[in-house]
């Protein structure tokens, strides 16, 4: 199945949105593209599942092949995953970050790596870290990638295995923090008797979008629940997130609860809750006026029902709106 890549331009209508939006096809041809990063106004980089790295320019829809990772293993939801520009990065070599599923001897897991873009192709291809969240199950990589004052933050879902979720000596079911250079940062809430040291928080199920907000030295990440339960979090150091003790969501074989309660108090509540499940692809918080109705808004990529979920914020609470 080939897929179609397009820009949002300005097919949002609702009581509480009078614009228009129109979406303008740019490029064709692509098998099942994961992520998208701009280098610039003009340039964007497109991974694609199989492994597959792209250089698109999305005013004459000219593009070429910058790389392939011959390391993915795509099999079943893995493959070459995010793209991200690191912060600070040269106009004339741009860095780039990448996480992707990689076959190792113990089988299938995530990892981290950086390259940079000159003279149309990838250069200096580093793999900076592979995760301890080895599983044959072929689901639950995560895997987005944002950047905080210096670090980068990257997800790894429960790799399929439930009890991952709540185990500190696995990798899966968390989100991470390391140096630019995958060195692991000294002030990491976990030492080795309490879990692994790149851990940033846990009790994650699958978490697909990852947004760091500037204004407001914020980490957030919306993820996948079962049939139900899909989350947006607000992400702090060291917390647990409950996965799979505490859920909304439903079992898929039934209408059972799935984990023993839907709050508990040493762990943290989600700041959103769908249900039904979107299905959540991705998260962005827009600031800026060029569409003023969706300022200070989230806008989340929904699987299920092709569309962008847009969610306002408040002080308390966040609520949803589209």
């Amino acid at each position: 199945m080939k897929a179609i890549i397009i820009i949002l331009l300005s097919c949002l209508t609702t009581a509480a949105y009078s614009a228009e939006y129109r979406a303008r096809q740019i490029a064709e041809g692509f098998r099942i593209p994961w992520a998208i990063e701009f280098l610039d106004s003009e340039r964007v980089v497109i991974n694609e599942k199989n492994g597959t790295v792209t250089l698109l320019n999305i005013h004459t829809g000219l593009r070429q092949t910058l790389f392939v990772v011959n390391s993915v293993d795509d099999h079943g939801q893995g493959g070459l995953l995010d793209v991200a520009l690191a912060p600070d990065s040269d106009p004339e070599r741009p860095l780039l970050y990448f996480t992707y599923s990689k076959q190792t001897a113990k089988g299938t897991t995530v990892a981290l790596a950086r390259a940079h873009v000159e003279n149309n192709q990838l250069s200096q291809w580093q793999e900076l870290f592979v995760a301890d969240a080895v599983s044959s199950t072929g689901r639950h990589f995560g895997s987005r990638i944002a950047f905080a004052d210096g670090y980068v933050f990257f997800s790894i879902g429960d790799r399929g295995e439930r009890e991952n979720g709540q185990d500190k000596n696995t990798h899966a079911g968390s989100i991470l923090r390391l140096n630019l250079d995958g060195s692991v940062p000294d002030d990491n809430p976990f030492q080795k008797a309490e879990g692994l040291a790149e851990m940033w928080s846990y009790g994650h199920r699958n978490p697909q979008g990852l947004f760091y907000d500037e204004p407001t030295r914020q980490l957030w990440s919306i993820e996948h629940g079962p049939r139900g339960g899909d989350e947006i979090n607000l992400i702090k150091k060291g917390a647990n997130y409950g996965w799979a003790t505490v859920s909304h969501g439903k079992e898929y074989w039934g209408p059972i609860n799935v984990g023993d309660a839907i709050s508990l108090p040493e762990m943290e509540d989600p700041k959103l809750v769908y249900i039904p499940s979107i299905a959540p692809g991705n998260l962005m918080l827009y600031r800026g006026d060029q569409y003023p109705e969706l300022n200070n808004h989230f806008l989340a990529g929904a699987l299920k029902l092709t569309h962008i979920n847009v969610v306002s914020t408040d002080e308390s609470r966040l609520s949803e709106s589209q």
